[in-house]
């Protein structure tokens, strides 16, 4: 049997497939850009056409599987809400079958993005910390004991959805004011837009990379280092948003480090500078001041080298008993709407 394990990261923009050996280094890795608008077989389809250009051996330690959710958990009926093609595709049933014999794990791709951190990354030797990702949306993982924690349903960690301002905007998950709602790089380019922001022009970084239209993130962080008002205070507001859910998140679990990456995380002290003025404002208690809130370390394989891990470090990163408890489903926002009471 090879020590190789194929590590799959599945989002909105890209599908890479990626071949990992056992100390996390990715060897042969391909990407293709994700059908916009694709029903399920089609996507299922670029996907399987990506694993041939691959070429995986035919004896693998396992598959590890990233992707945007809600999905059943650990069973891996996947709907992500930026692909409107898969609602309830068995995704890991799906790749268990083209792999047999070997565990195939799958978990949430901001998750996988903070295993990274913790395994191969700047999250290294932490016991508490919290890995996040800042992009078109905002999720992350939490670390607890070294361990990687699930929660009920596989979604402990998500960041996002901490309310940071109650009376502010809507957001997708059906209430107002969470992290995600502010600081997205979507949203907080159409905040600026509103007040009056004129975008300069369009920052490309790589086809399979390249943001729709002028109106961006990095386009707003790349006005900001140049001086515009309305983008330097997109990026403040923004930053401050981050930092108090961050203290509330370090408040509550006694975190020795927080990983940020993502598209917006580049921009540098524009966002991290306002993020670490709000976090010490409300991180007043000692235990919670000796925080650190760090860049992620790793790059564009941060995805596949955090779904690797789920099979090779499965003792930190993976939860096998969880497998034989009773079927849950991690909620997208409709469905937590249409829980709640009139």
């Amino acid at each position: 049997m090879s020590d190789l394990t194929l590590a799959v990261d599945i989002g909105g923009t890209k599908f890479a497939a990626g071949l990992v050996e056992p100390d996390g280094q990715v060897v042969a890795a391909e990407r293709v850009a994700t059908p916009q608008g694709a029903d399920a077989e089609t996507l299922w389809r670029t996907l399987t056409v990506l694993l041939d250009r691959l070429d995986a051996p035919a004896a693998l330690a396992g598959v590890g599987i990233g992707c945007g959710g809600p999905m059943t958990w650990p069973e891996g009926e996947v709907s992500p809400l930026n692909m409107g093609g898969w609602r309830g595709f068995p995704l890991r049933a799906r790749l268990a079958a083209r792999f047999p014999g070997v565990p195939v794990r799958i978990h949430n791709d901001a998750i996988c993005l903070a295993v990274a951190e913790h395994w191969r990354g700047a999250g290294r030797g932490s016991a508490a910390m919290l890995g996040m990702v800042v992009s078109t949306g905002v999720g992350g993982g939490l670390i607890l004991g070294g361990r990687l924690i699930d929660g009920g349903t596989g979604n402990a960690g998500h960041i996002g959805h901490v309310v940071v301002d109650p009376e502010g905007p809507p957001c997708g998950c059906g209430g107002n004011g969470c992290l995600e709602a502010i600081a997205r790089g979507p949203g907080l380019a159409a905040w600026a837009l509103a007040q009056g922001w004129s975008p300069g022009e369009a920052v490309t970084e790589g086809d399979l990379y390249r943001e729709e239209g002028t109106a961006t993130a990095r386009r707003l962080a790349a006005d900001a280092a140049a001086g515009d008002p309305t983008a330097l205070a997109a990026m403040a507001r923004a930053g401050r948003a981050l930092g108090i859910a961050i203290a509330s998140a370090v408040n509550l679990c006694d975190l020795d480090l927080v990983t940020v990456g993502g598209g917006l995380s580049q921009a540098g002290d524009l966002l991290f500078g306002p993020l670490e003025e709000a976090l010490r404002e409300h991180t007043r208690m000692g235990f919670a001041g000796r925080v650190r809130v760090v860049p992620a370390a790793l790059g564009q394989d941060a995805g596949l080298v955090g779904a690797a891990a789920l099979v090779i470090a499965g003792d930190s990163y993976w939860s096998p008993s969880r497998q034989s408890l009773p079927r849950r489903v991690a909620q997208s926002g409709t469905s937590l709407r249409s829980r709640r009471r009139p």
